[in-house]
């Protein structure tokens, strides 16, 4: 049987990342996903974009992406704006999905996708749980921008005399020198969501240094792992030998939150086992046209 090109998209709030035919070598990187705007139209865009990129067209599309919302979860809506042909086929899924199916394949358990924001998925043998992945505003608690968020806040703090002195400010300063007139240039941004995440990685290369970098770290830290221990209690996987938990995206990537996450883990979910995930978001996705038919996660993918 001839293999299928596969196109596989992994939409987030920093940046969309493109991989053609599952080639590591062939990978493009475009500006990411803006919530608030319709998602669908930016990921027909970059899908365009890629196929120029790699010079060719694809059989198969599969998409994971933040930002969709119900009336969104509509692939043949995306197919109509790429005008596809019959055979074409698009997968469609939250990126919670393709998070989870990167860590840990078909296996039961738990996935902490955190980068900008964050999402936490548990499948079970019967049950599935999301937590959190509310976005910036209403959740997204431990996640690149709510940690960012505290990062501005302790500089602002400093400045203001409410708070104590923190290495953090420096580092603000090389991207605002005014930082009384920093709310209003961000404000403006139409990256606003990425330039506040990206400060993220300075709180935890200052944490155990800079008393403001740990305390956000560690708390960050306890947010992510409550909802890890939610989700494992959702899915009655607790007391049982399926308690695995995996980390995905870049807040986790750093030692000093990794070590803070297992410790808050530990005390909230006893018996949960931190395990290294399979992959990331991207070996996901394209494991999405290939997930068994009984597969509890199936039913979260949309097929056109």
């Amino acid at each position: 049987m001839e293999q299928r090109s596969v196109l596989a998209i992994d939409g987030g709030q920093s940046e969309i990342r493109i991989r053609a035919d599952r080639d590591r070598s062939r990978t493009l990187v475009l500006p990411g996903v803006l919530t608030d705007q319709p998602v669908l139209p930016q990921l027909a865009s970059a899908i365009a974009a890629a196929k120029r990129h790699f010079g060719q067209d694809f059989d198969s599309f599969c998409i994971g992406t933040t930002g969709l919302t119900k009336t969104e979860e509509d692939p043949a809506a995306l197919k109509s704006l790429l005008d596809l042909g019959e055979s074409q086929r698009i997968f469609l899924a939250h990126d919670s999905v393709s998070s989870y199916l990167g860590a840990l394949g078909e296996k039961t358990g738990v996935v902490v996708a955190a980068g900008t924001g964050v999402v936490v998925l548990g499948v079970g043998d019967s049950a599935l749980a999301r937590v959190d992945g509310w976005g910036s505003i209403m959740g997204d608690a431990g996640s690149g921008y709510w940690i960012g968020a505290r990062v501005l806040q302790a500089v602002m703090r400093e400045h203001d005399g409410r708070g104590e002195p923190t290495a953090l400010t420096p580092i603000v300063r090389q991207h605002w020198d005014d930082l009384e007139q920093a709310y209003i240039r961000l404000q403006a941004d139409p990256q606003k969501i990425a330039v506040v995440a990206s400060f993220a990685r300075h709180a935890a290369q200052l944490a155990g240094q800079d008393a403001a970098s740990s305390r956000i770290i560690d708390e960050a830290a306890q947010e992510l792992a409550h909802s890890a221990a939610t989700a494992l209690r959702r899915c009655r996987l607790l007391g049982t030998g399926d308690a695995r938990v995996a980390g995905i995206g870049g807040v986790l990537g750093s030692q000093p939150m990794r070590l803070a996450f297992a410790a808050a883990l530990e005390r909230l979910a006893p018996g949960a086992v931190l395990v290294e995930p399979l992959g990331q978001g991207l070996e996901g996705i394209e494991l999405m046209d290939q997930l068994s038919a009984g597969h509890p996660l199936r039913q979260m993918i949309r097929q056109a």
